[in-house]
C-alpha cells in the first residue's frame, strides 16, 4: 500500500483504487486536464485501520484479476477489506464489493448475466486437474480452457482433440488458474476471428470496439499489454498493433440493454463487456471487465482521443461531477449546523 488511508489532507478527492501503476497513467492525464484533485491507493500490501473513518472524497475500484501476475497476489483480497470499510462508512465508491467479486470469478458473471437472459458458451467448473479431461470429454470437442480468476486472456487455450489436451496438460505450458477453478468451456466458433468488446461509463454505453484475435486471445486494450510473440507471428496472420483494436461506428445492438440492466444491478459503474458471435449470428458474452482498459490508437483514429467520448476522459469527468455532488453535499451539511 503505496498510501496512507487516513492522510493528514482530508481534502475531498478521487481515490483510485488499483494494483498496476501503468494502467492510471492515462487516467491521471485526464484528471490533471480537468483540475480534479485525485489521489492513488496502490492495495499490493498495507496497513488498513479500522479504528480510522476514510476521507471525505470518491472512491473508484479498479483492482484487477491478473495482479498475482505482477506479483501483487493478495491485492484483492486487500481490496475486498478497503471496500468492506467503506461501505461501512456509507463512502461514495463506483465499482464496489459486487464489482470486485465478478471480476474474480467468471463463473459468477456467467450466472449473474444468466438472470438478464444474457447467453455465455456452456461452461462447466473444475477443481482438479485429473478431472479436466473427463468435464471436456463431457462438453464435447473443441473446448476453451480458461481460468476463472484470470485476466487479460492469459490461460486461455483452444483444444481440438483429447490428445491434444492430454499433450498440453503434461506440458509446461499449462497455467493452473490462481483461485483453482479451470473452466473447460464451449468454443464459439466465429465466421471472422474477432470478438467486439463494449465500453460503458456510468452504467450507459460509451462505445464498442472490434478486436482482431488472429493473434491470439490475450486482449488487453492497454499499450502496456501488447505482448511481442515470435510463435504467433510465425503461426497466423501479422496484425499491426494499430490495427488490432478499431472502434465500431454507429454500433448498436438488442442486448445493450440486457448489459446496462445487469451493470446496474450489480452497481457496476464502469465496465468493459465482450462477446463473440457465432456462424449462426447468435451472440455470446464471456467476459466483464471492471477495470477496464482503452486503446489510445483506436480512440485517436476515432477522434475520441482527450475528449469526454473517451474512455478515461468519461472517466474522469463521471468522477469529478460525484466529487463535485459529495463535496456540495458536506458543504450543505456544515452550513446547516448551528453556530
Amino acid at each position: 500500500m503505496r498510501q496512507t488511508l487516513t492522510p493528514q489532507d482530508r481534502s475531498p478527492r478521487v481515490y483510485v483504487i488499483h494494483e498496476n501503476d501503468d494502467w492510471v497513467v492515462p487516467l491521471q492525464k485526464n484528471f490533471d486536464a480537468r483540475g480534479i484533485p485525485f489521489a492513488e491507493w496502490h492495495l499490493d500490501q498495507g496497513i488498513l485501520d479500522l479504528r480510522a473513518p476514510p476521507p471525505p472524497g470518491v472512491f473508484y475500484n479498479r483492482m484487477s484479476a491478473s495482479s498475482h501476475t505482477r506479483n501483487h497476489r493478495y491485492a484483492p483480497e486487500l481490496t475486498a477489506a478497503v471496500l468492506a470499510w467503506l461501505k461501512a462508512h456509507d463512502a461514495v465508491v463506483v465499482n464496489g464489493e459486487r464489482a470486485l467479486q465478478l471480476e474474480l470469478s467468471k463463473v459468477a458473471q456467467y450466472e449473474s448475466l444468466s438472470k438478464f437472459g444474457i447467453e455465455s458458451p456452456q461452461t462447466l467448473a473444475v477443481v482438479g486437474n485429473e478431472n479436466i479431461a473427463e468435464t471436456a470429454r463431457r462438453l464435447g470437442y473443441p473446448v476453451i480452457l480458461k481460468h476463472n480468476r484470470a485476466g487479460k486472456g492469459l490461460g486461455v487455450r483452444l483444444l481440438l482433440s483429447a490428445a491434444a489436451l492430454e499433450e498440453h496438460l503434461g506440458s509446461g505450458d499449462f497455467e493452473e488458474s490462481v483461485d483453482g477453478i479451470t473452466l473447460v468451456q464451449r468454443y464459439i466458433k466465429a465466421p471472422e476471428p474477432f470478438i467486439t468488446r463494449v465500453e460503458f461509463v456510468g452504467g450507459k454505453f460509451l462505445y464498442a470496439v472490434r478486436v482482431d484475435t488472429s493473434q491470439g486471445f490475450e486482449l488487453c486494450p492497454a499499450d502496456v499489454c501488447r505482448i511481442d510473440s515470435p510463435t504467433l507471428a510465425a503461426a497466423r496472420p501479422t496484425v499491426a498493433p494499430s490495427d488490432k483494436f478499431q472502434i465500431v461506428r454507429d454500433f448498436d445492438h438488442p442486448l445493450i440493454a440486457r448489459w446496462q440492466a445487469f451493470l446496474a444491478a450489480n452497481d457496476i459503474a464502469i465496465a468493459g463487456i465482450e462477446f463473440i458471435v457465432d456462424e449462426h449470428g447468435r451472440s455470446f458474452t464471456y467476459d466483464v471487465n471492471t477495470n477496464t482498459n482503452y486503446n489510445p490508437d483506436a480512440e485517436a483514429k476515432d477522434g475520441r482521443a482527450g475528449t469526454s467520448s473517451s474512455g478515461m476522459g468519461a472517466i474522469a469527468s463521471l468522477l469529478g461531477n460525484l466529487l463535485a455532488r459529495e463535496t456540495r453535499a458536506g458543504m450543505s451539511q456544515v452550513a446547516a449546523v448551528p453556530a
